[in-house]
């Protein structure tokens, strides 16, 4: 055992003087602390409609019109300050001094058809935010001046789909983020394999008093460690991030399961090859074949990951057992043939 913990000793001890790996690491660690900020830049191309929803947007319009009109309870309703004004200019003049940031006008005495002037920033991204928070405030407004006309169109009784930002974070983000641990640890097992082979340094450790298998399995238990502290920074960062991860200690121990299965299946590969340029080459091939065909299987990973971390009812509660006991089937395995697997590459 006192063998084990010394060879474990030194493979951390290597893993921080690996750029690569510190660097990829880094960047998981960025993403994960710039969480919110992605998610929203990313919503902002694939889906305008949910910039401003949930980021704390404060917006300021400045309303001329009717006392008696409901826009103003409208828009208030959508957390938009509303400055009422008696006259246009006086409202232009507050829009230029950046007292506001939108003019609403409804002239007085309007029948059936109401029009509208509205008054936009010149600069295009902060007129495309304000564009989108009152979307739903207009539309409100506009079903209230058709039901006065005895139009009956009500525009909450159209369905739509689900929030996209929502989508986005627990079907991509939250997976990539608990699955890139794992990848990063099978690349890390593949390189100190490898690199006792290519430095012909293999026969020194067996030469000691250690086993094969202890060496071989303090190389994994470093990489293993690695992906466990990243997934603990990273859920970290995510809550930090305000990011509610649902289930977190079953989602966790899922992602520290595919950490070991990719450990372990990088570790054969290694054995196998004994040279790290093939290695890694099929390593990743393996990797982009099994990601594809786990689309096929019933839950996927990434859509028990989702289930798991958005709270989501219909998870399988034996998925959850078969993807966190293979490893450890793989692990028994491999750890009775690492001896002898470890030896024939002497």
């Amino acid at each position: 055992m006192n063998e084990y913990v010394v060879l474990l000793k030194r493979e951390l001890l290597s893993l921080t003087r690996e750029k690569t790996i510190i660097l990829a690491i880094m960047v998981q660690l960025l993403i994960a602390s710039l969480a919110s900020v992605i998610l929203q830049g990313i919503m902002a191309f694939y889906d305008p409609a949910s910039i401003g929803w949930g980021t704390g947007v404060s917006l300021r319009a400045g309303f001329i019109g009717e006392a008696g009109s409901p826009l103003p309870a409208y828009l208030r309703s959508k957390g938009i300050i509303v400055k009422p004004f008696s006259e246009l200019t006086s409202a232009e003049a507050a829009f230029r001094d950046h007292q506001i940031d939108t003019i609403l006008f409804v002239p007085e005495g309007q029948s059936n058809v109401v029009n509208m002037k509205l008054i936009l920033p010149r600069t295009e991204a902060r007129r495309m935010v304000i564009l989108v928070m009152l979307d739903e405030p207009l539309k409100e407004y506009e079903d209230y001046l058709r039901q006065a006309n005895g139009i009956e169109v009500n525009y909450k009784d159209f369905g739509g789909q689900p929030y996209s930002g929502y989508e986005f974070l627990y079907s991509v983000l939250i997976p990539i983020l608990m699955l890139f641990p794992a990848l990063v640890a099978g690349s890390i097992v593949i390189d100190v394999i490898s690199e006792e082979f290519e430095n012909k340094t293999l026969d020194t450790l067996i030469s000691a008093p250690v086993s094969g298998g202890q060496v071989l399995i303090s190389k994994m238990s470093a990489a293993i460690i690695a992906a466990v502290i990243q997934l603990l920074i990273s859920t970290g960062l995510l809550i930090w991030n305000g990011i509610v991860v649902e289930r977190l200690i079953l989602v966790l121990l899922l992602a520290v399961s595919f950490a070991v299965a990719i450990s372990l299946g990088a570790a054969i590969i290694a054995l196998w090859f004994k040279d790290r340029q093939r290695a890694q080459f099929v390593y990743s091939m393996t990797l982009i074949t099994a990601g594809a065909a786990g689309y096929f299987l019933n839950p996927s990973p990434f859509e028990l990951l989702a289930k798991l971390s958005s709270g989501a009812l219909d998870f399988s509660v034996l998925a959850v057992a078969i993807y966190t006991m293979l490893p450890i089937a793989i692990g028994l395995a491999i750890f009775y043939r690492s001896k002898r697997l470890v030896l024939a590459g002497k």
